[in-house]
């Protein structure tokens, strides 16, 4: 029998493994965080499964998420990116990766990590949630909203409350999965 899983889960196999074995784990490894900011963004009007299906040439792209190499993108790079068939070429969401990287790296020098940084939200430990389906899960929440009023004020682009909301979850912050899921944890 076929394990039950969240209900935004479909039969796609890329799908089930990020389910499964990525998201609402708490990630701690910098280069995936940033990732993980990054893919959210790009993320923003289009369905996850959209840039699930790209994340490996997102990492070509951008060469492997490594925010020093990122945020010393020049002008002839993003045109080289804008030409990119295997990602979103969007300019707006293309420029926010190489804005982010470079905010990110301000941020791990104010904080000594961008990991400290931005699990500071949650008081560094994940929010494990009670939600009976899929329905309950909100689109923002007052820690979401925290953080990207924060981003923001610290130049971060493509980090709005509700993509700030799908990366706490992506990376574990918090955890949706619902009860019926066999990843469910209960409080």
């Amino acid at each position: 029998m076929d394990k039950q899983r969240c209900e935004w889960v479909t039969a796609d196999q890329v799908y089930i493994d990020y389910h499964d074995y990525e998201w609402g784990r708490p990630t701690h490894e910098p280069r995936a965080l940033f990732e993980m900011l990054s893919l959210e963004g790009a993320q923003a009007g289009l369905s996850w499964i959209t840039i699930l299906k790209r994340r490996e040439n997102y990492r070509r792209a951008f060469d492997g998420f490594d925010p020093k190499v990122v945020s010393e993108y020049a002008e002839d790079k993003i045109t080289e990116l804008l030409q990119d068939e295997g990602i979103i070429r969007n300019k707006l969401k293309i420029r926010s990766v190489v804005t982010n990287a470079q905010a990110l790296l301000r941020v791990v020098e104010e904080f000594g990590s961008f990991d400290a940084y931005i699990w500071q939200f949650v008081d560094g430990k994940p929010i494990i949630n009670d939600r009976g389906s899929h329905d309950e899960v909100p689109a923002i929440t007052k820690e979401s909203e925290q953080m990207s009023k924060d981003l923001k004020k610290r130049g971060f682009k493509f980090v709005g409350p509700t993509i700030c909301y799908a990366f706490m979850q992506a990376i574990g912050m918090v955890n949706d999965h619902t009860k019926g899921c066999f990843l469910y944890q209960g409080r």
